[in-house]
């Protein structure tokens, strides 16, 4: 397909700001890197319930405590994830998140009971599917920048060279770099796919190419890796693997949400982001990414 400046700089200008906020919240704090992704969280879920509601026209009548409960169950399930990382004086954020999912998981159910008319298994399960898809990923994202996975690990600094605990460098690096594979492979395979793209790569995403595919794949592993290797003179082994791992599995969490919105019959989950539509446009791939990313932290860093 022809490149498309028009639409590249549209998508371009708005990629800039993205990039600021992104930076905002995984560069300065613990605690602004929690917001932003308590917002992507409420972001994601109400633009999920809308696909479903759509997809599954029953679904637009769970009652109102179904629709935020459930949000809000789910991030208490991030609170939780913060693993006593982050405290407010002597209270830890994992202990509110705790108790913040016990309440929910037992009042939501007798809710459920007492004041909805039509129970149904498939508005229950659809919601239990958005728990696994959103909530759980991004509470691992904030599991990973919790460093808690490598609180046991050894005092050597697993990406050298820096002056910092393993925890506290891993816990902080990782998420950059998959953010980092995300939007590059997102970029080059957009450009890629519109210079040379010719054989489609699924009829699920018409669009997409598989030239433009595995350009981006490529093309975003090297750069992350080359990065760990040549500027911070790191273990470049954790960043091929990651990079690799986050680019192939962002291309499938790419893929489910097209089919989602294939389903509902839209052309975008939301609109907060001219020329990349809504959070979970935007966030599709970083949802699928995490938690493989986690699984190989967990089982090599």
């Amino acid at each position: 397909m022809a490149f498309n400046w028009p639409v590249f700089r549209v998508r371009a200008q708005t990629a800039v700001l993205f990039v600021v906020v992104m930076a905002a919240g995984l560069l300065t704090s613990h605690w602004m890197f929690l917001l932003l992704f308590s917002i992507i969280h409420w972001g994601c879920w109400m633009e999920y319930q809308s696909l479903m509601a759509r997809v599954y026209p029953e679904y637009a009548d769970i009652s109102p405590f179904h629709r935020y409960g459930t949000i809000v169950a789910g991030w208490g399930l991030m609170l939780f994830a913060t693993a006593d990382f982050w405290k407010i004086g002597s209270l830890s954020v994992s202990g509110i998140g705790f108790w913040m999912i016990m309440i929910f998981a037992f009042v939501l159910p007798i809710t459920e009971l007492l004041f909805t008319k039509n129970i149904t298994l498939k508005n229950i399960g659809i919601s239990l599917v958005g728990l696994l898809y959103i909530s759980v990923s991004l509470s691992l994202m904030v599991h990973i920048r919790s460093g808690d996975i490598w609180r046991m690990a050894s005092t050597k600094d697993i990406f050298d060279r820096i002056n910092l605990s393993t925890s506290a460098y891993t816990g902080f690096l990782v998420p950059l770099i998959i953010i980092a594979t995300i939007w590059i492979n997102d970029t080059m395979a957009y450009i890629v796919g519109s210079i040379i793209g010719r054989t489609p790569l699924s009829p699920i995403s018409p669009k997409k190419t598989w030239e433009g595919t595995i350009g981006g794949i490529i093309l975003s592993v090297a750069l992350v890796t080359c990065w760990g290797a040549y500027v911070v003179k790191a273990n470049w082994v954790h960043y091929l693997a990651i990079s690799l791992l986050a680019s192939v599995a962002g291309t499938f969490g790419d893929l489910f949400e097209s089919k989602l919105k294939r389903m509902a019959n839209v052309k975008d989950s939301g609109s907060f982001m001219p020329g990349h539509g809504g959070f979970l446009d935007r966030f599709d791939s970083l949802l699928f990414a995490v938690p493989i990313v986690w699984l190989y932290a967990v089982a090599f860093m």
